[in-house]
């Protein structure tokens, strides 16, 4: 079987919410030798994406998004070791990462919070559905570096404006970097909600992170 069939498997095991294939699956491809990032972008990362839109277009409901999420948190698991082995730690710093509110999904937040974990920095979830006032009082508590917000449909992407223009409203604005993802948005709408930076996956979003701790640090 060609390492592409191998995982289009763990994709669709992922989107029928089907854990045990996909540990069988994630550890049969990992024992013939393909790489976690591929197993990360190509499987993963794809598979949440799908289910994200099959959401969207209320085709899934809250049952079909726990049993996905369930088989995303075992493949993701079974990777983290792999995370760890090959990451070089170069900086610590606190982040806060959270869905903003109104999204009810976590799956992208978890792929984030592992690779994040993965590449040595200090990382708190707050979750899903996380409202405005409760980024405002973690930044607060944690005194974090970095707010990651992440947003999976396109009617909750705006209100990570609301966020940020909250964060200017109470004064904290300039004391954290901002950085945003989803399957929905791209650097336009990162730039026009005024965030320090955006990522379109969660490799990319840990090369965010170490780069804007980078310049806080200057």
């Amino acid at each position: 079987m060609k390492s592409e069939e191998k995982l289009a498997r763990i994709k669709n095991s992922i989107v029928e919410g089907d854990s045990q294939k996909t540990i069988d699956y994630v550890n049969e491809a990992l024992n013939l030798g393909l790489d976690y990032k591929e197993i990360l972008n190509e499987a993963i990362i794809k598979g949440s994406i799908e289910v994200g839109e099959l959401y969207e277009q209320e085709k899934y409901f809250l049952p079909d998004m726990l049993m996905t999420g369930d088989a995303i948190n075992t493949a993701m698991d079974l990777l983290k070791n792999s995370f760890i082995e090959v990451s070089e730690i170069t900086s610590k710093g606190d982040i806060l990462i959270g869905t903003v509110e109104g999204d009810v999904h976590d799956i992208g937040l978890k792929l984030v919070g592992m690779m994040l974990e993965g590449a040595g920095l200090d990382v708190v979830v707050l979750g899903a559905d996380t409202s405005k006032e409760e980024f405002l009082e973690a930044i607060k508590e944690h005194n974090a570096n970095i707010l990651g917000m992440s947003a999976l449909l396109t009617t909750t992407m705006p209100e990570m404006k609301e966020v940020i223009d909250f964060l200017k409203e109470n004064g904290l604005r300039e004391k954290v970097k901002v950085m945003v993802g989803g399957a929905t948005l791209n650097q336009r709408f990162a730039d026009e909600y005024g965030a320090d930076g955006f990522a379109p996956d969660a490799a990319q979003a840990s090369v965010l992170a170490k780069r804007l701790l980078a310049e806080q640090s200057k």
